[in-house]
């Protein structure tokens, strides 16, 4: 699958964030069924354009639980089966689910308008909010989250794909980053994951 195949430099970011995840949790730290990265000195600003042209920053989501995916519009698979993992268990928590923000960075910013990705987030859920930016600022906001991606050729110049880290990254209500979800594990360890910072933040 073409956005699975993460290269050696993807895969050098996996394996680092795996032995993060070794670490045993403090007994008064919830127990993730992603990779716990509590305390991370990555994944902190994040700083783009939304859908609506309105400039966005983490702060402005404190208090909600947030996942943030990198991907693009015409990925085949991982990226469409994430959104709709995320959609599926927002809607699974019901009232809770207002707590819950899916934020989709596109890798792709010269093929991913803002129109198009309005129309892209609408299909899964519409509350979603898509953030692009410029090819630097991409390259910048990839950079803070240790997130590989890479363009791939296609036919012509126009039909290229993207390799891309697949992986959400969950942070609290605080606007700290807490889980590192891989992709492939399912909505359920997902939702599990989320209810917890919930639970966390009614403390």
């Amino acid at each position: 699958m073409t956005t699975r195949r993460l290269g050696l430099a993807a895969l050098a970011a996996f394996v680092a964030l795996g032995f993060a995840g070794c670490q045993k949790a403090a007994p008064d730290q919830p127990a993730f069924k992603g990779i716990d990265l509590t305390g991370a000195e990555y994944a902190r600003q994040l700083s783009l354009t939304d859908q609506n042209g309105r400039a966005r920053s983490l702060a402005d989501f404190k208090g909600k639980v947030l996942v943030v995916f990198f991907g693009y519009t015409q990925c085949p698979d991982v990226c469409p089966t994430t959104m709709a993992e995320v959609a599926e268990v927002k809607r699974s928590l019901g009232a809770d689910g207002d707590k819950v923000q899916g934020i989709f960075v596109t890798i792709d910013p010269a093929r991913d308008t803002a129109d198009l990705l309005k129309n892209y987030l609408a299909s899964f859920d519409p509350s979603f909010i898509g953030l692009r930016g410029s090819e630097e600022q991409t390259q910048a906001a990839a950079k803070e989250f240790k997130v590989f991606y890479a363009k791939v050729p296609g036919k012509t110049p126009e039909t290229y794909t993207m390799d891309h880290t697949a992986a959400s990254f969950i942070f609290d209500t605080e606007g700290r980053v807490r889980v590192y979800a891989r992709y492939g594990a399912g909505a359920e360890p997902l939702a599990h994951d989320i209810k917890l910072l919930l639970a966390e933040a009614k403390k």
